[in-house]
């Protein structure tokens, strides 16, 4: 696995020397544009449509529309000057519960393990954390910027995730449509509760695919094997529009056999389908 950041985690006066990875990649298919004629990849070419001519890099300037139109131009000094510092060091700033977080303020997973003479500190930290059952809150800089970060136990070592700044959230009001104080039915919510019940299960990632991803790659596969490509059936529509007979439906199609017995049956027989059930 890549390293691609060294540096340490502050922890009052400790220093954790650590090594940080990415953690997770990315598995999408990605096309290239080609010219359709001859099937040779096309180029992206930077041209002016002022001087209606092709620029280089060296050409080229950051800039800034502050107005449609209008910029102001940005050079490298100017952002070194204003540029955070970049210590290689994972300021723990804080020490908080994780259940106070909204997962919408997590952005990007990374894993971080000791280097050579951190090993202990990281264990301690580590089995400290645990134990508290608490997550540190850090401030980091990778590249030209400065994240906010959490820093919890993953299974058996830390991993840092960087964490959106409140005013990067978007406000809730800035939602159009969404109903405000609106009643439900009771026997409707009653119906949607079951039906949440009986989709309830252990949360298992193994058990979720891509499925869109698997079948663009079989698209492929038979594309460059030279195989006739057939239209896959098209899926059967639902057309109940009534939410009752909707809820109804949908908790009598994903009712679990187990939990239909074990409602049904009578006190003799819950114990033959618990012992079944064990088995």
């Amino acid at each position: 696995m890549h390293t691609m950041w060294k540096g340490s985690i502050s922890f009052g006066l400790v220093n954790i020397p650590i090594k940080m990875f990415a953690s997770t990649e990315s598995k999408d298919i990605r096309f290239k544009y080609i010219h359709a004629v001859c099937g040779t990849p096309v180029k992206n070419i930077r041209t002016c449509p002022t001087c209606n001519k092709e620029i280089s890099w060296e050409e080229t300037a950051k800039g800034y529309e502050y107005e449609p139109g209008r910029f102001v131009v940005i050079k490298d000094e100017d952002l070194e000057d204003i540029s955070p510092d970049m210590t290689k060091t994972i300021d723990i700033v804080d020490f908080v519960s994780l259940a106070e977080i909204d997962p919408i303020y997590f952005d990007k997973t990374y894993y971080l393990s000791p280097q050579d003479t951190g090993t202990k500190a990281y264990i301690l930290l580590q089995k400290a954390m645990n134990d508290t059952d608490k997550i540190a809150i850090a401030k980091i800089s990778i590249r030209t910027k400065q994240s906010l970060a959490a820093v919890r136990v993953y299974k058996n070592l830390l991993v840092l995730e960087t964490i959106f700044y409140p005013d990067e959230i978007r406000s809730v009001d800035l939602v159009p449509g969404v109903p405000q104080n609106a009643e439900t039915d009771s026997k409707e919510l009653s119906m949607a509760v079951q039906l949440i019940d009986n989709l309830t299960t252990v949360f298992d990632p193994a058990k979720y695919t891509d499925d869109y991803r698997q079948a663009l790659q079989e698209l492929l596969n038979k594309k460059i094997d030279g195989e006739e490509v057939k239209t896959a059936p098209t899926r059967p529509q639902n057309n109940i529009i009534d939410l009752m007979k909707a809820l109804q439906a949908s908790v009598e199609q994903t009712g679990a056999p187990e939990k239909k017995a074990k409602k049904t049956a009578k006190p003799q027989e819950k114990e033959k389908v618990k012992v079944k059930t064990t088995v």
